[in-house]
């Protein structure tokens, strides 16, 4: 293949940045409002700042090129930042699903640089390299700014809580656990197949085993607790990773989407077990804290794992596109 064809994919991914980007935008204008904390809500605004600056950026890194943003796929992540901004205010714990969802986000960025990177560097493009490196650095400083407010993102969402609701939340904790579990297990499922590479696959499949026995964890800890999972939650997730199935199957960059995605979702659940264990904390529930640190340490693993394989899903990614 031509270098002029790479160059194309490298454009796609610049324009898939900006479209990341912009949904960033959408959700950190309406976020410091929801954050019920004036800490975090400073955290969230200083970060708009900054992601202002990264879709200046990109934009320019496209002009470069002689080509712009994608209006449909910009439309369409707004949409969907507002969206998740009406969800998180209808939360009873609107801070700790705000950060724990954006601390996915921010590791949704920092994978797409990264794979933004290795595509810039088989381009031969010094500067886009250069300018993804440094978004990426602000994207993981975001990120660890998040994980430090873990604390004050749960102490925010029981603030209204009287203290003897703190099981009945414990229990709603467990059961958000256990649909984020069942998305993991559809998604999963179905990635083996969605990308040519064994190596991936054999990730994938590795950790769908850990998945259903972190779910079986779950389940124990709220039949334990003389609960039950959400049916209804767990339809919903359910139908979110086919949802995301549909949307990998149709992209020809299918191994480096699913990584990154796959890597976001790792952080999401990473989020909710670090917020369930200080629940469980408070609520006095030492075995539930203990299953949230056993699950913690294999999400951080899987994580650690997908890192590691950005490499082979760029190679695997633009090997789909016919680019050696």
């Amino acid at each position: 293949m031509t270098a002029d064809t790479l160059d194309e994919q490298l454009v796609k991914y610049l324009a898939d940045a900006h479209s990341i980007e912009e949904q960033a935008l959408q959700q950190l204008r309406g976020a410091p409002d929801a954050a019920r904390d004036p800490e975090l809500a400073e955290i969230l605004r200083r970060h708009l700042v900054e992601t202002e600056g990264h879709e200046r950026a990109v934009s320019e890194r496209l002009e470069a090129y002689g080509a712009r943003s994608s209006t449909f796929k910009d439309l369409l992540m707004r949409v969907g930042g507002a969206g998740f901004l009406l969800f998180a205010r209808a939360q009873p714990d609107t801070p700790g699903k705000l950060v724990a969802h954006a601390y996915s986000y921010e590791h949704l960025e920092l994978a797409s640089y990264e794979l933004l990177i290795r595509v810039a560097e088989r381009a031969g493009d010094a500067e886009t390299v250069k300018v993804a490196q440094r978004i990426r650095d602000e994207e993981r400083a975001m990120g660890e700014r998040l994980a430090a407010c873990f604390d004050k993102a749960v102490e925010a969402s029981l603030a209204e809580k009287a203290p003897d609701d703190l099981d009945a939340q414990l229990d709603k904790y467990l059961q958000d656990a256990h649909a984020i579990e069942a998305q993991a297990v559809k998604l999963l499922e179905n990635a083996p197949d969605s990308v040519d590479d064994p190596e991936l696959a054999k990730l994938f499949q590795e950790h769908l085993l850990e998945t259903r026995s972190q779910q079986r964890l779950v389940d124990g800890r709220l039949e334990a607790r003389g609960g039950g999972s959400s049916s209804l939650k767990d339809a919903a997730m359910r139908g979110g990773a086919l949802s995301w199935a549909t949307f990998f199957d149709t992209h020809p960059d299918t191994p480096g989407k699913l990584v990154a995605f796959a890597y976001a979702f790792e952080h999401l659940e990473i989020a909710a077990y670090e917020e369930l264990k200080r629940v469980a904390q408070k609520a006095g529930d030492i075995e539930t804290g203990q299953a949230a640190d056993e699950i913690l340490l294999q999400e951080r693993a899987a994580a650690a794992k997908l890192a590691e394989s950005f490499d082979r899903a760029t190679d695997a990614a633009l090997r789909e596109v016919g680019v050696r």
